[in-house]
């Protein structure tokens, strides 16, 4: 599996959802994680999508990550577990012609799961950022992430993202990202 292209890659935020972030495992770690992809994805221009499952019922994103996605990233409604498995979502990713997908959200073991092992039947590469995923119990996420690897799904972290986006030293954005999101 390549290194992350920030030129041909999409972040997906699956389901941080207000209602859902409490009963998951590390929430904080989770938001903030994914609240500084979404920052740093938006400073290098890198596409973002986000979806909501079933928000009837689980009400909206995040609020804190719902004010820096709103009008800025494209949003999902949905009742699939699977992102993929809504043809909205399935035709906007084909549209967008971008082959890597970077993955945060919730659940791991079932959302996560179930969108990652499709995107990658469909020919995606797929990073799944390991500390901005959560699950209700720590032992469905660990196998969660077991079965994606073992999908030939990469497992990253945030660090690494985020380093890859950038690839050198001398990027202009550079010692601004790694100053605020790099710790």
């Amino acid at each position: 599996m390549a290194l992350i292209d920030r030129d041909n890659c999409t972040l997906f935020v699956i389901d941080v959802q207000g209602r859902l972030l409490p009963a998951v495992q590390s929430p904080e770690q989770t938001l903030a994680n994914t609240v500084a992809l979404v920052e740093v994805a938006q400073l290098l221009e890198i596409p973002i999508a986000y979806s909501e499952q079933y928000p009837q019922g689980l009400g909206a994103t995040e609020e804190s990550l719902l004010s820096l996605l709103e009008g800025k990233a494209e949003r999902f409604e949905k009742q699939s577990f699977s992102c993929v498995s809504e043809p909205q979502i399935k035709t906007a990713l084909n549209q967008w012609e971008r082959k890597q997908i970077i993955i945060t959200g919730m659940e791991t073991h079932v959302c996560v799961l179930q969108t990652v092992l499709e995107l990658s039947e469909m020919g995606f590469q797929v990073f799944v950022v390991e500390d901005a995923v959560s699950s209700r119990k720590a032992e469905d996420k660990v196998l969660a992430l077991k079965r994606m690897q073992q999908n030939q799904v990469t497992l990253v972290s945030k660090e690494m993202v985020m380093f890859e986006w950038l690839k050198r030293a001398d990027h202009p954005k550079f010692k601004e990202i790694s100053r605020e999101f790099i710790r």
